[in-house]
């Protein structure tokens, strides 16, 4: 038995179990969806990520997938972040002088991680 709530499809089974459908609805009544090769012992792997997790292995792949940004993703957000920082400090920083300057951020984690390992080491 199938349903439609919101922009999902789901089942229900013989004994009231509801589950989306492992493919998404693009509401044209077709859906769209593709097969990827991997091993069986990766498979089997994903397969028992998503059951714990109480989801399809189609919804987790996907999941993974969102996760992961693309190359031109990145540059979209690097461009985005600098011309924030340049908003913010109202002056007018190259791309050329943001590649040069100190990786701030590294260099506080770096900081932060000497402090936890003295702390650390003077507790023991």
């Amino acid at each position: 038995m199938q349903e439609i709530a919101g922009s999902h499809t789901f089942w229900t089974n013989r004994v009231g179990n509801r589950a989306p459908l492992p493919w998404r609805d693009y509401g044209d009544g077709m859906a769209e969806h593709t097969t990827i090769q991997v091993s069986r012992q990766a498979r089997d792997q994903l397969a028992q990520v998503a059951k714990e997790r109480g989801m399809t292995l189609g919804q987790l792949v996907e999941q993974l997938a969102a996760e992961q940004p693309t190359a031109a993703q990145i540059a979209e957000r690097v461009a985005a972040d600098r011309q924030v920082v340049r908003d913010v400090i109202g002056l007018d920083i190259s791309d050329e002088e943001f590649d040069k300057a100190p990786d701030v951020l590294g260099n506080i984690n770096r900081i932060a991680a000497e402090k936890v390992r003295k702390a650390r080491g003077a507790a023991a």
